[in-house]
């Protein structure tokens, strides 16, 4: 789905790291390599009321993420109506989204310790998001929407919250072949209560807002937008269950309005299974 849900502590493992002292590039010395780590899991999600027009459905996704020396990554894949249900919202729709969102750090690339004050680590952070869209947006049969940003980025520690991932795009239509604003994005982990057998329950979630975007693309355009995730989530080695509330406001830059409503408020259900 087009959740652009990134929370990319959502393991076991992540968590651990979350709950001790982060490793940040500048602990690293000289191997860039000495905090790797990677993980992967599967999600089965419900989505009721799901904005633009709201749109109940279920999906299947492969989510992923992880450090390989420079490279902070992460990523997932969504199939939409994975059983063929012909009274799902998303039957006729595209079946694919995908969205990758690698980052590459700036200290692990200069050697230097770039961190003040809250800010623990700086990187040019990268997102991809390909198909789930209006096929027709730019034309009938002009294919998915697919866009592209770059920008800068860094990890932030946040009273509370721990390390913030916050990230600043400059947004590429690739269809449209135009930058078109900026998007800003944040995603957090925090675990809030343990339990004696190692599982815990979280806030986890996301914030993605464009701005200073072109409205002349078509006449239900607006010129900012965007959406904010809040779960709780139950998290053991290998599974978690979860809930979110999505908060909408003119979602994907479309005008809220009566007859395809933008703007108001979504529920998720999640079963996770962990790699």
């Amino acid at each position: 789905m087009k959740n652009v849900k990134s929370i990319a502590l959502a393991t076991a493992l992540a968590a651990t790291t979350a709950m001790s002292a982060p490793t940040f590039a500048a602990d690293r010395g000289e191997d860039i390599h000495a905090g790797d780590y990677s993980w992967m899991q599967f999600n089965y999600m419900y989505a009721v009321d799901e904005l633009p027009g709201e749109s109940s459905h279920d999906y299947l996704e492969l989510e992923f993420g992880g450090r390989a020396g420079i490279v902070d990554m992460y990523g997932y894949v969504d199939v939409f109506n994975p059983s063929e249900r012909t009274d799902s919202d998303k039957a006729g729709t595209p079946k694919i989204f995908m969205k990758l969102n690698p980052r590459f750090s700036v200290d692990a690339m200069t050697g230097m310790d770039l961190s003040v004050g809250p800010i623990q680590e700086v990187y040019i952070s990268t997102l991809f998001h390909w198909g789930g869209g209006d096929a027709n947006l730019y034309g009938e049969g002009a294919g998915d929407v697919n866009n592209a940003s770059i920008g800068i980025g860094a990890d932030v520690m946040v009273p509370w919250v721990g390390k913030v991932s916050m990230n600043l795009y400059k947004y590429y239509e690739m269809q449209a072949k135009d930058w078109n604003g900026y998007q800003f994005s944040m995603n957090w982990f925090k675990p809030f209560m343990n339990f004696d057998n190692g599982s815990f329950i979280s806030y986890q979630g996301y914030l993605d807002y464009q701005f200073a975007s072109d409205d002349d693309y078509s006449t239900t355009q607006t010129s900012s937008g965007g959406a904010m995730y809040n779960g709780i989530y139950w998290h053991s080695e290998n599974f978690a269950l979860g809930y979110g509330l999505k908060a909408y406001n003119d979602i994907y830059l479309i005008e809220d309005s009566a007859g395809f409503k933008s703007s108001g408020f979504a529920h998720y259900f999640a079963a996770t299974y962990k790699f």
